[in-house]
């Protein structure tokens, strides 16, 4: 078990503070609200920002990148755009001192654990599973039925079509589709050069954060739904991140999937 760290002096901290210390090589978040001590991983579990430098407010800290909440007690995260829970550790006051120990356990990630909502987890991991989900197959792999969005080859292929089909890709992390998320910032359609009966369509797409971890799955899921369709010759995803995504961009839809008032 890791031993106690001192880190700072009781007298040396402001009320309300919030500081970074290092605790056997790991960068710490330390903060002192009403008297009392508390330390966290300086990591916001959205894309990395660090939450020693964030704005506190009673005992909630907010990541000075994208705004999510983490309360400072437990290390839950308790807005969006995070979802997972950052680690909190072991403080205690002694010697005029304060110490840390570092801690390892489970985090209670999500939103649910905090009185917003719940959000169903998906029957396996995104990265394991296609984009819709398929019924029993028989028979050889070649007769595996196609993907939802292939339900929609038929269909006039229009901006609003291709929005239908985006809402088949969700975030690995919310299960909330990119339309309803606010992602999808424009989507172009003009006649392929090598198929004139065809089109190319072009999706311009944000992402939460400039170093999304789930950047690269939302692209290929989203090539892949759109280019299932019958009248669509080649897809082109660009991203774009101006203006930055925010969470006022999410539908109604949204909100209420993820519990969000």
């Amino acid at each position: 078990m890791a031993e106690f760290v001192r880190v700072a002096e009781v007298l040396e901290c402001a009320d309300p503070s919030s500081q970074l210390v290092e605790v056997d090589g790991e960068m710490v978040a330390l903060f002192c609200v009403g008297g009392q001590f508390y330390a966290l991983d300086d990591v916001c579990t959205h894309d990395g920002g660090p939450l020693a430098g964030g704005e506190l407010t009673d005992h909630k800290v907010a990541c000075p990148r994208h705004g999510a909440k983490f309360d400072i007690r437990t290390g839950a995260a308790l807005s969006m755009p995070a979802v997972r829970a950052t680690q909190s550790h072991d403080v205690k006051v002694d010697d005029g001192g304060v110490w840390v120990r570092l801690r390892s356990g489970k985090r209670a990630d999500g939103p649910a654990a905090h009185g917003l909502g719940s959000i169903a987890p998906p029957p396996a991991p995104a990265s394991q599973l296609p984009l819709a989900a398929a019924a029993p197959t028989t028979g050889t792999a070649s007769e595996a039925p196609a993907p939802a969005a292939a339900s929609t080859v038929s269909a006039i292929l229009c901006e609003d079509s291709v929005r239908e089909i985006l809402k088949e890709v969700k975030d690995p992390e919310l299960f909330v589709n990119i339309v309803d998320l606010g992602l999808i910032y424009g989507v172009t359609l003009s006649p392929a050069a090598d198929a004139p009966d065809k089109q190319h369509v072009s999706v311009d797409m944000t992402m939460t954060s400039p170093a999304c971890p789930a950047g690269p799955q939302l692209i290929s899921d989203t090539k892949r739904a759109v280019g299932a369709h019958a009248n669509v010759s080649a897809v082109e995803v660009r991203i774009v991140m101006d203006p930055p995504w925010t969470p006022d961009r999410m539908t109604d839809a949204a909100r209420d999937q993820l519990g969000i008032f």
